[in-house]
Formats: C-alpha cells, structure tokens, sequence
C-alpha cells in the first residue's frame, strides 16, 4: 500500500531540519520533497550532513503532496498554505500564522494584518492534548508556539477543574534553538554563553496564545497571566514554572497528582512525574514532563514543566498532529527516548 506523501516547506531553519530528522525514517508516510529558497538545488545532505541518507535534492516548489508541513518564519507562512490548499492539499502550520482566533491580534503581537482571516476560524489549534478529535478532521492545522504548549500543558487540568485562581505568573527559560537560525548579536556565542537575560517583558508573542487556550478552559473568571522568558546558554529545551493561587487550600499532593493523571490519561507524550524535571529529561525527544505541587505555606499551585523547544515545541508536535490528520498511530515516527547525558 502506498505510503502518503509529504512534503516540508523551507526545511533550511532549525524547525524544517528537525523535521525531515523525524520524517525521514517514519513508518506511515513517505518524504517526497524539502523546499528552500536559499540551498535549492543543493543536495539535502550537502547542507545537512546528518541528513545524507534521506537521499533528497532541496527545490523551490514542493511538487506533488498529499500534506505539507511549512515551517515558514511568521508573515510569510500564509503565502505558501494558501496555493496548498487550493490544491486540496493538508496542511500543519509551524509559524505563528494561523495559531489565533482573533483577525485584530495580529497587528499587535506579529506587526501584520492577516490576509486571510476567514482561515482563522477554520484552522485547529494544534495541541492534540486539548483538540486531538478535531485535528483528526481538520485540512488546516496551527502547530503551537514552543513557549505556549509548554505553558499551556503545566496549567491546562488546574485551569479546566478550576483548583487555580486567575491571577497565573508563568516563568519560561529557553535554550538559543528557539531564537531560529538567523544571525543575531543577541544569540552569538559570546553574547550568550555564561549568561542569563529576560526579555519579552513587555509581552511576548506566545502570550496570546496561552491566554487564549486557557480562557476556552475556564472563561470565567478569564485568566490573568504574567509570563516572563528567559534565555539560557544552552541548544535545546525549555522549562517552565508556573505559579497561581489555590482556590482550595485543602487539595492535597496525591490528590493533585491524580487530577494532572487522569487529565492526561489518554495523551502519550505527557507524563506527569513526582519530582522536578530537568530539561535533559525530554531532549530529542517529543515527551513533555510535567510535575505539579504545592505550597501550603502560601497556598500556591506550583508546576514545572520541560520539553524539546525543538521536538514537542515545533517539529515534533507538527508531526504528531500530522498522524492524527491521517489516521495514523499519534505516537508513529515519535517514540525515541530521550538522549541523556
């Protein structure tokens, strides 16, 4: 039986890379083309070593696919889906293009008005842990932000069984990947290395995203949520410290820890775990762990939560929402652990 053939546009930034990583060797679906403006025509692995045994020449035109994965940077990702799906092809978004509900939110956090905002009411967001059934259906799929499912999953069973007031200070550190491949004095090794800075302090463009989600769980009381990201001098991962107030001080550990399991019960790349985890616990993998407790001295939920930035935050995550698209087993092409030390 003929595998369906997939297709990855702009595979020449990190996103795109790590994604024909994932793609190349997976079981249900056959990598038919890799787009780049700047290495076409230049063998895949000319550009990317690791990526000789793919065997493919990078092209400016994707040819002909049954779904295509676009890690396009933001602003440029709509002029690429729009030709796909007018060919009827599937589409998971990487960018941020598609990820909002709200036509007006783009000016403000993306610097763009968005051509197509009939499409915004038609796109999934794509965290199958919250939306899995209807990823399942959908011809457009908006991957989430690396920042927002890592935020969004450490808070999603506390939100929705209302344990949790709305006032929520989110505290994310990110590993360079995240900043993408293009030169930047702020991502250089000598700016970076033996150093750790905030940034995004006056609202980062993940923001909305988690307000979003979170909101739909529990519109009332809305969520108010402080979220600060950090930059740490490291390649890949993300950890996040989620803090809000119980609304029910009386909730004990054990009873915390078998809300966050049951919430997660059906979702095999989140595993809820009983002490703090490190980033290294999910690099190269596309695992999320999440450890929920609490403060009785003040009365706060605390969560930490870890992910691949690159792998659960981007390319992972496109893929898992992919198998959900095609009937596909969620865990297909996704199942490595995670490469530790």
């Amino acid at each position: 039986m003929a595998r369906t053939r997939v297709g990855i546009i702009n595979v020449t930034g990190y996103a795109g890379v790590e994604l024909a990583r994932l793609l190349g060797r997976h079981p249900g679906v056959e990598l038919a083309s890799v787009t780049g403006r700047s290495a076409a025509g230049q063998a895949l692995g000319d550009v990317f070593p690791h990526l000789a045994g793919i065997g493919l020449t990078i092209t400016a035109d994707p040819g002909k696919v049954d779904l295509a994965l676009v890690a396009m940077p933001h602003k440029e990702s709509t002029a690429a889906i729009i030709p796909l799906l007018e060919k009827g092809v599937r589409v998971v978004d990487v960018s941020a293009d598609f990820r909002l509900n709200n036509p007006d939110d783009y000016p403000k956090w993306y610097g763009f008005t968005h051509p197509t905002p009939h499409l915004l009411a038609e796109a999934v967001y794509g965290i199958p842990e919250l939306y899995r059934e209807a990823i399942k259906k959908a011809r457009l799929v908006a991957s989430t932000g690396c920042y927002a499912v890592a935020g969004i999953l450490a808070l999603a069973p506390a939100v929705k069984a209302g344990i949790i007031g709305p006032d929520i200070i989110i505290d994310s550190k990110s590993g360079v990947s995240g900043a993408g491949r293009s030169l930047s004095l702020t991502t250089h090794y000598s700016e970076v290395n033996e150093d750790v800075s905030a940034y995004g302090l006056g609202g980062h463009r993940h923001l909305p995203e988690i307000v979003q989600e979170l909101t739909k769980l529990r519109p009332v009381p809305a969520p108010v949520i402080t979220f600060v990201p950090h930059l740490i001098p490291m390649t890949r991962g993300i950890l996040t410290t989620a803090y809000a107030p119980l609304t029910d001080g009386k909730k004990g550990q054990e009873e915390l820890l078998t809300l966050y399991r049951d919430f997660y019960r059906e979702s095999p790349f989140v595993r809820v775990v009983t002490a703090p985890p490190h980033t290294k616990h999910t690099w190269g993998s596309n695992y999320c762990h999440i450890h929920p407790t609490l403060d009785p001295r003040t009365g706060r939920l605390i969560v930490i939560s870890v992910i691949d930035n690159l792998v659960k935050g981007a390319a992972g995550q496109a893929v898992q929402n992919m198998n959900l698209m095609l009937g596909l087993p969620e865990t297909a092409g996704l199942e490595a652990a995670a490469i530790y030390p």
